[in-house]
């Protein structure tokens, strides 16, 4: 081990002491250890501005703005009543029905955030309407849109599959990996997480926010005129239209949402201060900070001698079952403290060694990295949705790690056990 890894190592179980006993706004917390990793020569200066400047942060904050545009107008309103009215004015069925419509769109998209993005505002205006406090279906929205990602052989199951292909390829593998591996490894989930975001979620989400909502409160705001009101809605459903298709429209998405925010001050619909006190500054320092640590633990190899060290625990002759929940638990844990995208990279070469050394099909094990990275909801550091509904429903870690455990456990007892039957290792 060498010392920058063990630098890198500190400063991230302080980062995540930090979270656990939040002494601290948890922004302060991740910035604080960000510029550790930059003191200590973990990362390079250059580096923690490339996480303030990171399109994901755009994303993030933008999207909070956003939404303030959208409870400006009367639209939310009308969305909630129009809800209402097809679910003939019961909360319980409309919250369902949104659920629903998040699992299909985040099968569709390439990034749970932007899925999620999307999905709060449309949540909002269904809590409006029936007087039901955000923390009590934030969450669930947001997980949601994590764990049902890359179920359906679409959109971000598409890029990955490819990703994974081009690295069975490399490592001289001759089976090929498609999106549809994803899709009979991972299908039950499309159930077992609407259920319990039907069933369980209700249950063990906050009555009451923990910390304030973020966001422009437009209580006590004067109604827009009726010219403005239009055109702040046609702002949003715009904005979302392109979130959607941009892949089609070869646009980018932050520059869609940071577009969207100017347009909004511009055509008045919110004014520059209004703006402003829309941005979830704390929520953003969290992404970035987290940005940052998952640079540090990839670029000072701490990621690799952390991984390297578990598969040699492993031994030569691994028991399929142990070889299973080795690679969907470590990239679980690890997940929760750095970026799922940069951990399922990690990992996927480690599992490929590890098969190739065994002479196994590593197909079920790259279902299993996947899906672990995308069990990731105990902390803010796994994906930028998580700091979004944070903001959103109001919750601390504490709420966190209460409101997910029992989804983690299944997911992982299932996710061990199907994988391991339905695409086993060794045949």
């Amino acid at each position: 081990m060498t010392t920058q890894i063990a630098l890198c190592l500190i400063i991230f179980l302080g980062m995540i002491l930090a979270f656990a006993f939040a002494k601290l706004p948890l922004g302060v917390s991740a910035t604080t250890a960000a510029l550790l990793l930059v003191w200590t020569g973990c990362i390079k200066p250059a580096a923690f501005l490339t996480g303030l400047g990171n399109g994901n942060t755009v994303i993030i904050v933008g999207m909070f703005v956003i939404g303030a545009g959208l409870k400006r107008t009367s639209f939310c309103d009308k969305l909630g009543n129009g809800i209402a009215a097809l679910t003939k004015g019961s909360f319980t069925w409309s919250y369902r029905l949104l659920i629903v419509v998040g699992l299909i769109l985040t099968g569709l998209m390439t990034s749970p955030a932007v899925s999620y993005s999307i999905m709060y505002p449309l949540m909002d205006a269904v809590n409006k309407k029936y007087n039901v406090s955000p923390s009590k279906t934030q969450f669930p929205m947001a997980l949601i849109c994590i764990a049902g990602c890359a179920v359906l052989p679409f959109g971000f199951a598409i890029s990955e599959a490819a990703v994974f292909n081009g690295l069975m390829e490399t490592y001289g593998f001759t089976q090929g990996f498609t999106p549809m591996d994803f899709f009979m490894g991972r299908w039950p989930m499309l159930i077992i997480v609407v259920l319990w975001a039907w069933f369980i979620a209700p249950r063990v989400t906050p009555d009451q926010p923990s910390t304030p909502i973020v966001g422009l409160d437009v209580t006590k705001q004067k109604p827009l005129s009726r010219g403005k009101d239009i055109i702040g809605a046609v702002i949003y459903l715009v904005v979302i239209f392109m979130l959607i298709f941009g892949a089609k429209l070869k646009t980018v998405n932050w520059v869609v949402v940071l577009s969207g925010c100017m347009l909004l001050i511009i055509c008045g619909v919110l004014t520059a201060k209004e703006g402003i006190a829309a941005m979830p500054i704390d929520i953003g320092l969290i992404f970035i900070g987290a940005n940052a640590m998952a640079g540090a633990l990839i670029n000072t190899g701490a990621a690799d001698y952390l991984g390297k060290q578990i598969s040699g625990v492993m031994g030569a002759s691994p028991n399929p079952w142990v070889l299973s929940i080795v690679f969907f638990v470590l990239p679980f844990f690890f997940t929760q403290f750095s970026l799922n995208q940069g951990i399922i990279n990690i990992f996927a070469p480690i599992a490929l060694i590890t098969c190739r050394a065994l002479n196994a099909d590593p197909r079920g094990i790259l279902v299993l990295i996947c899906a672990g990275g995308l069990t990731a909801f105990m902390t803010p550091g796994a994906t930028p949705a998580i700091p979004m509904t944070m903001g959103a429903g109001g919750y601390n870690l504490r709420d966190l790690i209460k409101m997910s455990w029992l989804f983690s456990v299944i997911a992982a007892v299932f996710y061990v056990v199907f994988v391991t039957l339905t695409m086993p290792a060794f045949r």
